[in-house]
């Protein structure tokens, strides 16, 4: 029997890579601190689209690849059931052309003019939108339809034997001895649904992104990219501006009560390392690091870890 795989991080990218491997045929034990719907990949917006990860090659491969994952689990599966939906939404602020989309499937991207009183040009695609709260558990479910545990385990470091892969995130600051990953804080709110039917997205200035996201429950809007900010605590003052901004962009809005507030730290890092680690006593496969784009990258990246795992056989 194949040595068993450690898998440390519940959030979106552990998830992930812990479903590859397993329905390939490893043996694996996610363990993590946090349980999926504590962690930051919960508090996500879910909207797929690179933002800050590099290097760009590599980005773009990755979020190709979930792009494809996401877009057949949305033809095949209800959405009530995995959380992912390919939604239709306008994206403005910028100035040139988004192309992260281009020669994609199904996305439709078009040039539009005057999309809304405040913008004088947008653009109107259509991509993947990941309802968290359904998602988080239905990648549980496929982990442990595949054979593999999930277990809450704080760890005060990395197990040292074995095949281990690190997906913690954030944490990889003390639990790799990373200094370059640092949090960049994310605040938005959970709404009612007042029947916005597609998503908008405002990235003009990246300090104040605003953006209202349809759910399959709620809206969730937001938000704020906040670096070197641990406070995980939302900031009243903050959640008014946000919902301020919302509801200039989508004044539907206006008739939405506020379900929740909450806070995320995006695991930042000049670049994603995606690395295969030898020592004498076991091998670790660190993947991390992935700022705003973790839902984006997940299955790219998950691919790639089960490649590393496959290779080292």
């Amino acid at each position: 029997m194949a040595a068993r795989i450690t898998v440390v991080g519940a959030g979106v990218i552990g998830l992930s890579c812990a479903v590859r491997l397993a329905e390939a045929g490893h043996p694996v034990d996610v363990m993590a601190r946090e349980l999926p719907l504590e962690t930051t990949s919960a508090v996500a917006g879910g909207l797929w689209q690179p933002f800050l990860a590099e290097p760009a090659d590599l980005v773009a491969r990755w979020s190709r690849q979930t792009h494809a994952a996401f877009a057949e689990l949305s033809e095949a599966n209800d959405v009530r059931h995995t959380g992912v939906v390919q939604r239709p939404g306008y994206l403005v602020g910028r100035t040139g052309r988004p192309t992260f989309a281009d020669g994609l499937a199904g996305v439709g991207l078009t040039h539009v003019a005057h999309p809304h009183p405040s913008h004088r040009e947008g653009w109107h695609l259509t991509v993947p939108i990941v309802d968290m709260t359904v998602y988080l558990p239905y990648l549980t479910r496929r982990l442990e339809a595949a054979g593999g545990t999930l277990t809450r385990m704080p760890l005060t470091a990395l197990p040292a034997r074995g095949l281990v892969v690190n997906c913690t995130g954030l944490a990889s600051r003390a639990l790799a001895a990373d200094p370059t990953v640092y949090p960049v804080r994310g605040q938005v709110l959970r709404m009612s649904d007042p029947g916005i039917t597609e998503w908008w997205a405002d990235d003009a200035d990246p300090a104040t992104l605003t953006y209202v996201l349809p759910q399959t429950r709620h809206i969730v809007v937001g938000g704020t990219a906040q670096p070197g900010d641990y406070d995980t605590t939302p900031d009243k003052a903050l959640a008014a501006a946000i919902l301020d901004r919302a509801r200039r962009l989508v004044p539907a809005l206006e008739r939405a009560t506020v379900l929740s507030h909450r806070v995320g730290l995006r695991p930042a890092r000049p670049a994603v390392r995606l690395e295969t680690v030898h020592t004498a006593e076991g091998t670790t496969v660190h993947c991390y690091g992935h700022g705003g784009s973790g839902v984006t990258l997940s299955w790219g990246c998950a691919d790639e870890v089960l490649a590393e795992v496959t290779a080292l056989a």
